[in-house]
Order: structure tokens, then C-alpha cells, then sequence
């Protein structure tokens, strides 16, 4: 992961003040985008452990300042459209290390509390938007006619911005035409979704799966949330969903491939007649290797992988994989 500033010679948008580009170094273009802003009075520091992260999974990150840290969240909505033009212009900005890396239709907006509700309100105002993060959003006079993909996390004990006077009221307002997922952390407080590794970790996990699947387009996350992420979450206190996605594969459905044992603690054996490619994916949708299987015996060694659940893609297909101890 690297940064750029506007020192090294990112646009100096008139909308927002200050700007940090985190992108990716070991991961293949072109690279998804999302712009992140924080809440009243905040800084940029509120929110900036989503940057590294986002980027560290091949999606690159502009986290931006205010104009005023007072801004209300129409402001901060014309801050974040603001943040998205500076990636676009990066894509075409000679000696940019991302000039010609970046899938300018797969674009995002993420924000922490009244900039929560400004990253609504910028999918209201830019429809070329994919995908929305709203992180305990603030917002009053609600207008979210949009169809830009929506996560909203909320926090149970929120005392600024409670959940049935927001984040509620947001996910209800939005069409029921959009994708959309309400998650209530179960004891969050406001800044409960300030990092990645809020509610235990779950915060990261959703919101890199739900972008890889709405912004990035990669189908094989529907499994990931509609499986292991939401299924009777002990993180939750609240779950709501109006979502689609097509669950390719998975260990229990009905799929061509088989690959045993499962749970396995060393060898995975694969049954396929044909020479086949494979993906091995962790739980947060990192990819961790990938390669061709050949020949009658088709193995795939988990041995330096520690314990938990993985993803193997074979021919468009996922199938659940458990790495044990045993």
C-alpha cells in the first residue's frame, strides 16, 4: 500500500479541504474507488484506518478533509462528488502511479456520522455512483431516492445519531428497489464503524464484501455475506436486508465440483476430470493464491494457512472451505 497528497500532485478539490490517496502495489488494475469522509468537527485521522485497509484489498481510497468542520451533510455530500472528480482525474493525470488503473465506473462513497448521510445524499445527487458505506449516518430531512447499493452500520447505544431517529429511518427511506443492508452492532456506540475492526472485526468484513460485490462486481461475495457474515451474527443486535445477489456455490448446495475432505487440516483433494484454475480466497476476500491443477491427482496443500474458513473458485463456482486443527 502507498499514499499520494496533494504535495505529490493530486487535484486540490474546491469542495473539500485536504486529501489522501491510499491505493494498492501488489494487486491487478483496474481498481475500483471510494471516497471517505468524516463526521461534524471531525478530522480526516477519525476515519483514516479505512484507507490501508480498503487498499490492501485492491480497492483504492481518497479519505478527505471539510471546507469547515461544521459542514453539514449537503456540504459533505458535494465534498465526497468533489473527492470522486480528483480520482478521475488521477486516472488521466500524467506520471499519476494510477493513470490509466483505475474502472471509473466503479466508484463509492463511505462517511462517518453527518457524513454518513452525506454519502447518501451524494448517491441521490450522482446516480454514476455504485455504492454507498454509511457509517452511523446523521442525517434530518431525509431525501435517499437512490439506487446505489447501501450498507449503513449503526450502533445499538449510538447516543448521538440513535438508530431509530437515523440509521433506521435512512435504511426505510431508501427504495426498496435499491440493495440494501442495515447491520446494528450490538452495545455500538457513534464510533462503533470508525474502523475495520469494529464489532469484532465484522464492520471490515462486510463492508469489503458488500463493495467487492456491488462496486467491484464479483459475485462470489453473495455467498461470503448471505452466508457466513449474516447468519445469526453474535455482533448484531439488528439485521435488515433487501438485497440479490446469485449464490454461485457453496459446500451444501448442489455444485459440480467436489473438494474433500471438509473441514481438512492439510490436503484438499479436488474431483475433476479437467485441467481447472483455482482461486483460494480468505474470509476478508483477500486472494491468497491462485494457480492451474493438473494431472489425476488435484491437490491444493492449506498447510501454511491457519485455521478458519476459506473460498476455493473453480469454473465460477465457490465452494466453503473449513481449514481445522485437527
Amino acid at each position: 500500500m502507498q499514499t499520494l497528497s496533494e504535495s505529490d500532485g493530486i487535484r486540490n478539490g474546491p469542495d473539500y479541504f485536504g486529501a489522501t490517496i491510499y491505493y494498492p502495489i501488489n494487486a491487478s488494475p483496474p481498481f475500483a474507488s471510494i471516497a471517505i469522509v468524516p463526521g461534524f468537527t471531525a478530522y480526516p485521522s477519525s476515519v483514516e484506518e479505512w484507507g490501508p485497509f480498503y487498499a490492501s484489498h485492491g480497492i483504492v481510497t481518497i479519505i478527505i478533509g471539510t471546507n469547515s468542520v461544521y459542514d453539514f451533510p449537503e456540504a459533505r455530500a458535494y465534498a465526497l462528488l468533489d473527492a470522486l472528480e480528483t480520482i478521475r482525474q488521477e486516472n488521466s493525470r500524467i506520471s499519476s502511479p494510477l493513470e490509466g488503473n483505475l474502472d471509473l465506473n466503479k466508484l463509492a462513497v463511505s462517511g462517518w456520522s453527518m457524513g454518513g448521510g452525506g454519502a447518501q445524499r451524494a448517491a441521490v445527487l450522482d446516480d454514476r455512483i455504485s455504492g454507498v458505506i454509511a457509517l452511523c449516518p446523521y442525517l434530518l430531512n431525509i431525501n435517499l431516492n437512490h439506487e446505489s447499493s447501501l450498507l449503513i452500520f449503526s450502533g445499538e447505544n449510538d447516543p448521538i445519531a440513535p438508530p431509530e431517529l437515523h440509521s433506521d429511518i435512512h435504511y426505510n427511506s431508501t427504495p426498496e428497489t435499491t440493495n440494501k443492508l442495515l447491520f446494528e452492532i450490538v452495545n455500538g456506540n457513534h464510533s462503533v464503524a470508525n474502523s475495520p475492526n469494529g464489532g469484532n472485526g465484522i464492520v471490515g468484513k462486510l463492508a469489503l464484501s458488500w463493495l467487492k460485490l456491488y462496486v467491484d462486481k464479483d459475485e462470489c461475495y453473495c455467498a461470503l455475506i448471505k452466508g457466513d457474515l449474516l447468519e445469526n451474527p453474535a455482533e448484531a443486535s439488528k439485521v435488515e436486508d433487501s438485497f440479490e445477489c446469485d449464490l454461485l456455490g457453496s459446500n451444501t448446495i448442489n455444485i459440480s465440483i467436489k473438494a474433500y475432505p471438509n473441514p481438512t487440516n492439510t490436503l484438499l483433494n479436488i474431483k475433476e476430470n479437467e485441467d481447472v484454475n483455482y482461486e483460494l480466497i480468505s474470509a476478508l476476500g483477500q486472494l491468497l493464491v491462485k494457480g492451474t491443477l493438473k494431472g489425476e491427482n488435484k491437490q491444493i496443500d492449506l498447510s501454511q494457512f491457519p485455521e478458519g474458513i476459506y473460498y476455493l473458485r473453480i469454473k465460477n463456482e465457490i465452494i466453503k472451505i473449513i481449514k481445522s486443527g485437527i
